[in-house]
């Protein structure tokens, strides 16, 4: 007689394989040849389900755990030149006057890249063009995407023009604190690089698109065009206008030269290159797919409507993170190198977030609007949480491996030329303030879009509305707080910067765990139990990882000190494979079913291709 469980999952599996059919081709970019018959190794609930043999015309459905694999690995070489980018600012500007004026006149534009490109927008427009895919015709769903195209170059041209005229009452208010002359830089900067909004809009349409047709590794590998353009472009001007070269100013409150100010005013020219960049090196797969622009613009079209009705209460429910940001600006701004120290921790806290959170997230978000679509309740319920389980599997371990090894990880990636010892002192402690909030971060990246999948806008806008002014308060409290400990004469404001990052995360854990609670109830269950199980197990194992990787680092540490490039190389990576192994070990003693399976898959694909 066959066991129960095992024919619950079998028919689990086959509606999935159902749904998953009508869905869109995975081409040649997201790293799966056509034609090539794929099954999986094993299912992981909704996740791992994917069609048991190739069907005859050219399309082929795909999987969540396969398309978040794609979406990872090019969300990863993002990262990695997002890496490189920061070590280029950190090299030559480090972190204070230069750094902390470009922190502050991208902070605008990049806070709405945020919310546009990994947020709002996407979220509205992914479930909309979903609906007229399913539910009405090709034709209509492309008319939809050329109207919300030309909608959004309108309305973000004149909030761009805006932007403009009034940057200097936006560096005003979000960073209070600057001097006249450090204001007056990051004035410039905003003016410069407010334009940036509008690329990465019309970019954020592309991937919706690409997204919503099974084409995963193109947009998710756009972000790194804009790091290239960033990167070459911004060098190239600020050799340029600099005349040749620049030194930094001694001292984080010192105004430096003309020169040094012209080179970042070079590097945010680099920015727009990029953002170009990353909307352009989509456009040839847009045309693949059956996208063909035209000029038609109606912003009372039902489609129009409905992702403007989306968007306006997305904004707040995907913003909490981004506005938290602006508030620990405006409270940062106040410390000499606050700002660049945040900035720095951030990026490589976004890292994980990217590669697991936003790539989890962006490979879920068509499964669950196609569920949805189709009132399949017991499918989206069964998606969403091996998603979650799957970002408590990989940003748990990764939280705690920041926290344990971030000084090495920061000395070896930013410490040279005019970033400090000082300076990697302070990031590292700030990356561990945010390092404590990576898994509600990541999580919230599935969860508020499972509510615009819903219909339902209004639970985390209010969530999000209620969350900043947690944080509003917590910043203001755990700055005055924290800006008692370790005052010296180079950091006079103590740690108060660690204080804004903790507050963020905080926020980020409450908003998690309400957003949570709200779906389950709205959903009639989120399988809590199988999610905790593999929560207390994942916290176990990355306990054993955090106390063998430390012990590891603390010897080679006491043996080799920090006298070279090479040996804080050692220092950085034999911890981060020694605690690896011990998380592996550790999860397959525990049984981390996510572990286990992604291992088969992983082995599944291999056996496969190697036969």
């Amino acid at each position: 007689m066959p066991d129960k469980s095992s024919t619950d999952e079998k028919n689990r599996t086959e509606a999935i394989n159902e749904s998953l059919v009508e869905e869109a081709e995975i081409s040649k970019d997201t790293g799966v040849a056509e034609g090539e018959a794929e099954t999986p190794a094993s299912a992981v609930d909704a996740i791992e389900a994917e069609v048991p043999a190739a069907p005859p015309a050219k399309e082929k459905p795909h999987s969540v755990a396969r398309s978040a694999g794609i979406v990872s690995i090019a969300v990863m070489g993002s990262r990695l030149l997002g890496l490189v980018r920061e070590m280029v600012f950190a090299r030559y500007f480090g972190a204070g006057f230069l750094n902390d004026a470009f922190q502050v006149g991208f902070r605008i534009p990049n806070t709405m890249r945020d919310l546009f490109a990994e947020g709002a927008l996407s979220v509205a427009f992914v479930k909309t063009f979903t609906d007229y895919s399913v539910k009405r015709t090709e034709e209509e769903a492309w008319r939809l995407a050329s109207m919300v195209m030309n909608a959004l170059a309108i309305i973000l041209s004149i909030i761009v023009i805006l932007g403009i005229i009034f940057s200097p009452q936006i560096v005003g208010i979000i960073a209070a604190d600057f001097s006249p002359e450090k204001a007056q830089l990051a004035t410039t900067l905003t003016r410069i690089m407010f334009p940036f909004l509008l690329m990465v809009a019309l970019a954020a349409v592309a991937m919706g698109v690409l997204n919503s047709k099974g084409m995963f590794g193109i947009p998710a590998s756009a972000s790194t065009l804009f790091n290239v353009g960033s990167i070459i472009g911004g060098l190239a001007c600020a050799y340029w206008l600099s005349g040749g070269g620049w030194s930094k100013a001694e001292g984080a409150a010192t105004v430096p030269n003309a020169a040094a100010q012209w080179a970042i005013i070079g590097m945010a020219i680099g920015t727009l290159i990029g953002g170009a960049l990353q909307f352009l090196v989509q456009v040839p797969s847009l045309y693949r797919v059956g996208f063909r622009f035209r000029p038609i613009v109606s912003f009372r079209d039902p489609g129009v409507r409905q992702v403007m009705r989306l968007m306006g209460p997305a904004i707040i429910g995907t913003a909490a993170v981004q506005i938290n940001v602006l508030v620990n600006t405006f409270y940062a701004s106040g410390i000499d190198g606050g700002p660049s120290w945040l900035g720095y921790s951030f990026r490589l806290m976004q890292f994980p977030i990217g590669v697991f959170g936003v790539a989890i997230g962006t490979a879920t978000l068509p499964a669950i609007s196609r569920f949805a679509a189709k009132n399949d309740i017991k499918n989206f319920r069964s998606t969403l949480s091996s998603s979650i389980s799957l970002v408590f599997l990989l940003t748990i371990p990764s939280a705690c491996g920041l926290i344990i090894l971030g000084k090495p990880i920061i000395s070896l990636i930013y410490q040279r030329g005019a970033f400090t010892a000082t300076d990697t002192e302070m990031v590292a402690w700030a990356l561990a303030g945010y390092s404590v909030g990576l898994v509600g971060y990541a999580a919230i990246k599935i969860l508020s879009p499972a509510f615009y999948a819903l219909d339902d806008a209004r639970t985390p806008m209010i969530i999000s509305l209620v969350s900043i002014v947690i944080n509003a308060v917590a910043s203001y409290v755990f700055r005055a707080l924290f800006s008692t400990y370790f005052v010296t004469p180079e950091t006079p404001g103590g740690m108060g910067h660690v204080g804004l990052a903790l507050s963020t995360s905080c926020v980020a854990l409450v908003n998690f765990f309400a957003l949570a609670f709200l779906l389950r109830r709205k959903i009639n269950g989120l399988e809590g139990r199988r999610i905790f199980s593999s929560l207390i197990r994942i916290t176990i194992a990355s306990a054993a990882l955090s106390g063998a990787a430390y012990a590891t680092y603390l010897m080679l540490f006491r043996a080799l000190g920090e006298a070279s490039f090479f040996v804080r190389l050692i220092e950085t990576f034999v911890p981060i494979a020694v605690g690896g192994v011990v998380f592996f070990i550790a999860a397959r003693l525990l049984g981390v079913s996510e572990l286990n399976q992604a291992i088969q898959s992983i082995m599944g694909r291999f056996k496969r291709r190697k036969n």
